[in-house]
């Protein structure tokens, strides 16, 4: 049986201006639409009309006026938080000791007619059903403590916990992606509004709540990686967290468009005089400053004096001011006379010793009689090892690779007198303990003859060709 267009128009009407319920004939979304194929095609609709218990338990805690709801809201919430099964009724007394009696009795009695208390006569005691805890559940920020200024980044980390939660459980849906995605949307358009506003205290207020938002987005954003990963299969949920994902990028890329704005700011900042002041201390001034317009009390009740003034005076005056202000012509400067060049000297610059040392000690263990039992470990440490310090050790290890080098041996000086030595440098992969000082580990290897080098290069050239072959 369908009900009379206007007289579901007429019930909503009445209902909306007494703040009363409508009437017994509207007993269904479907009467509120043009056709009733439109309330069918929708599936969030069909999705609450099948959940009458928990939006009748809702209309019941919110009906009335604001006070009434918060008393409601207040009890049902202090109720729920209880960790007992069974509340007996002297105990709900004893809790709500503050509370009138009857004020008591009432709301009570509304959460038993709306299902959100069940009296238990034989226990005599009430307890929770759960639709009571899927309403806890849905107004669990109402009992957050966040500061009231930060309402966006309390809803938003609301939000978020419900995605990350289900997400943990398995059980999250297009609805949950959908109301998030809504939230960082809007708060883009907000953060993008700020920034085209050029305001530096609405720039600077913003940059504060973008920074909570981007902290509790980078906190969330494995969860949100994980459901566009996972919604592969699921239609509506797969585009809603695409346009999860689209969102936060978004919203994380704004980051460089504050700075900017910021910088700007930063530039059109003036200080005033020497006295540090700045313009934006004067705008926080005189937006705290009370009663504005009383300062210009004494300026409208001065007027301003015009004097006039002849044209021919007015010329006179121009006339001396460009005689007065116009540069005079360039004097004709002769070039500076000539100057004798100071004196100079061109100084080499100075080796370090220890290069002089090591050609003189390479070049005597060439006529040696142990000529070809010296290691690196002998020429970095020197002729005296136990007082040679680590820059020395260090430098010297440096000017090993120069012994043979094409380039290094046509140079002129010590440099190229060390590349001539008939010395090339056989590295090992191994270090060595020594008792030093200063130097704890040396690199082991050998100081051979060219000849010795070539046949010790072609050695590890055939070995490493033969673990290749065996590998390969």
């Amino acid at each position: 049986m369908r009900t009379d267009p206007d007289t579901t128009s007429a019930a909503l009407a009445e209902a909306d201006a007494h703040g009363e319920t409508l009437s017994p004939n509207v007993g269904v979304v479907a009467d509120f639409f043009r056709d009733a194929d439109a309330a069918a095609d929708s599936p969030l609709l069909w999705n609450l009309t099948r959940q009458p218990q928990l939006t009748h338990a809702m209309s019941g805690l919110f009906h009335g006026n604001a006070a009434l709801v918060q008393l409601r809201v207040w009890v049902f919430l202090q109720l729920a938080a209880q960790g007992d099964a069974q509340l007996p009724r002297e105990h709900i007394d004893e809790m709500f000791h503050a509370l009138r009696p009857e004020a008591l009795e009432t709301v009570l009695k509304r959460f038993r007619d709306v299902g959100l208390l069940v009296w238990d006569e034989s226990q005599r005691s009430y307890s929770l059903p759960p639709i009571a805890q899927r309403v806890a559940a849905m107004l669990s920020p109402l009992a957050s403590e966040a500061v009231a200024e930060d309402d966006d980044s309390a809803e938003l980390a609301a939000l978020l916990g419900q995605v990350v939660g289900a997400n943990q459980l398995g059980a999250v849906d297009a609805g949950q992606v959908k109301l998030l995605h809504a939230q960082l949307a809007r708060l883009h358009g907000e953060f993008a509004d700020a920034i085209a506003s050029g305001s530096e205290f609405r720039l600077r207020e913003a940059r504060k709540r973008y920074d909570r938002a981007a902290t509790l987005i980078d906190r969330a954003s494995e969860t949100i990686t994980a459901i566009i990963s996972n919604s592969h299969g699921h239609i509506a949920l797969e585009r809603a967290a695409r346009g999860m994902g689209q969102a936060q990028s978004r919203l994380l890329a704004m980051a460089s468009q504050f700075n900017r704005a910021l910088q700007q700011v930063d530039r059109q900042r003036v200080t005033l005089g020497t006295t540090g002041i700045t313009s934006t201390d004067v705008k926080r001034w005189l937006q705290a400053a009370p009663s504005l317009h009383t300062f210009t009390a004494d300026a409208v009740a001065s007027p301003v004096s015009i004097n006039a003034l002849a044209p021919h005076e007015l010329l006179d005056v121009v006339e001396a001011e460009f005689e007065r202000d116009r540069p005079g012509p360039a004097e004709h400067e002769d070039l500076p006379g000539a100057q004798e060049a100071p004196e100079g000297s061109l100084k080499a610059v100075a080796l370090p010793q220890e290069l002089h040392d090591m050609n003189t000690m390479l070049a005597a263990w060439v006529t040696g009689d142990d000529a070809s039992t010296h290691t690196v470990a002998d020429a970095l440490l020197g002729l005296d090892p136990a007082n040679a310090r680590y820059a020395q050790v260090a430098y010297r290890a440096q000017l090993m690779p120069l012994l043979g080098d094409p380039q290094a041996e046509v140079l002129p000086g010590a440099t190229g007198e060390f590349a001539r030595q008939p010395w090339r440098v056989h590295w090992q992969a191994t270090h060595k303990r020594i008792r030093h000082p200063q130097v704890e580990l040396l690199s082991q290897g050998m100081l051979v003859s060219p000849e010795e080098a070539q046949q010790l290069q072609e050695k590890q050239a055939k070995a490493a060709t033969k673990d290749l072959n065996a590998h390969g």
